[in-house]
């Protein structure tokens, strides 16, 4: 019996090969050691080819339709005109200037709303009081488009930079809450009951255990707040604003200047890619171990 069991363990996997660590008596058995294959991975220029291939399309399309008439300049400027008139803003109308301004206002409101966001969810996450007094109060308020309190944030804080941080901060404030307590809630408890078995309570529990389980949806949360400060940066800078992008946006649309309106456009865009990639520099930092246990 136990030559046929041995014969039956090889035709198993004929194909599959002894490992060099394994034992004498494994191979004996005709067992073999499992060897997990690591997928492979595509090399940095295939990679930045890929992730260039699409707006490199629209580059091309853009180009094509303009180029040949389809769409008059009128209604979109081509290519190099609109390169043409970068370069004017930025040598004779302080492009650079309006966007660090930009920049600071998104900045700011996304620092203030996330942190409140976070603390917000943190609480709720953590105590059932905290999601009995405040969650139903965040639910009914995160439904109400932050463009609609413009005009009463104008009334509150006037037309000055607070209202247009105080916009930029609501709108940021909520996706980071709902990732945030989200997040907590779903913490492992045995990983918590464990955690409280060695000692740890109160704050050594929050900053040691829960907070980095909770890292991955906070940092979601994250992403999607910063993607938000930049859409709610052009409705913030209609505020008064005479500095800052959505003020070359607002004098662009007054002198019907079709290019002038295009590269805020692209300035826009720009912001919300390095924004995120900025978070994504920020998760590798502060979650390298997600590297080796992602599915891809």
């Amino acid at each position: 019996m136990t030559d046929v069991a041995q014969r039956e363990a090889v035709s198993v996997a004929p194909d599959a090969q002894v490992s060099p660590g394994a034992s004498k008596e494994s191979a004996a058995l005709g067992l073999v050691r499992p060897e997990v294959t690591k997928p492979r991975s595509r090399s940095r220029r295939w990679t930045v080819t890929l992730r260039t291939l699409v707006p490199a399309a629209v580059l091309g399309l853009w180009w094509l339709l303009t180029g040949t008439g389809v769409i008059p300049a009128t209604k979109l400027s081509s290519p190099a005109t609109t390169w043409d008139t970068l370069v004017n803003l930025l040598l004779h109308q302080d492009l650079l200037g309006d966007l660090g301004i930009s920049v600071a206002r998104a900045a700011t409101g996304l620092a203030i709303g996330a942190s409140i966001g976070l603390a917000l969810g943190i609480t709720v996450g953590l105590f059932s009081l905290g999601e009995e007094l405040i969650d139903s109060s965040m639910q009914m308020f995160r439904t109400v488009p932050f463009p609609a309190v413009i005009f009463l944030f104008i009334v509150w804080f006037g037309i000055g930079e607070t209202a247009k941080i105080a916009l930029i901060a609501l709108a940021t404030l909520f996706p980071m809450y709902l990732n945030a307590s989200n997040g907590v809630r779903n913490v492992d408890r045995k990983v918590v009951e464990a955690a409280r078995s060695f000692g740890l309570r109160g704050r050594q529990l929050v900053r040691h255990v829960v907070i980095p389980l909770a890292m991955p949806s906070i940092l979601t949360g994250l992403r999607f707040a910063t993607g938000i400060s930049v859409i709610a940066l052009v409705f913030a800078e209609t505020i008064n604003a005479n500095k800052g992008i959505g003020y070359l946006v607002s004098q662009a649309a007054s002198f019907n200047q079709v290019p002038v309106l295009v590269v805020c456009i692209i300035v826009y865009a720009l912001l919300g890619i390095v924004a995120d990639l900025l978070v994504r520099l920020l998760e590798r930092s502060l979650m390298p171990w997600r590297g080796q246990v992602a599915v891809r």
